[in-house]
């Protein structure tokens, strides 16, 4: 009988996570959060570039002495940058985080088998 390489062990110890039920709700759960935010930001994105291209005259106007629309919406793209960001942080650190840990703790386990 031949003993299992370390190539082998680490090889099952993913298959093994891999076909972990876990493994599959963390896949879900990353993906229903990161596609819609991603499509919002994008949306929002393209929308600050198309105005700034195309509706000029609205971009462009004053809303409290030199601060025009354009600027409030440039600096407003960093400020949901980061708001997603901390919003992803949660996410993680209560959702999938946990999941994480366990598939991490199995993978292990089934390393040491």
């Amino acid at each position: 009988m031949t003993e299992e390489t370390g190539h082998e062990r680490e090889a099952r110890a993913y298959e093994a996570v891999y076909e972990a039920k876990d493994f599959q709700r963390l896949k879900r759960r990353y993906k229903n959060f990161v596609v819609p935010w991603t499509v919002a930001f994008m949306v929002w994105y393209l929308a600050y570039v198309a105005c700034n291209n195309w509706a000029r005259d609205f971009m462009s106007h004053k809303v409290i002495g030199h601060i025009n629309v354009a600027l409030i919406f440039g600096l407003l793209q960093f400020v949901s940058t980061f708001a997603i960001a901390a919003i992803y942080g949660r996410f993680a650190n209560r959702k999938l985080d946990p999941l994480a840990s366990g598939l991490n703790a199995k993978y292990k386990r089934e390393r040491r088998r």
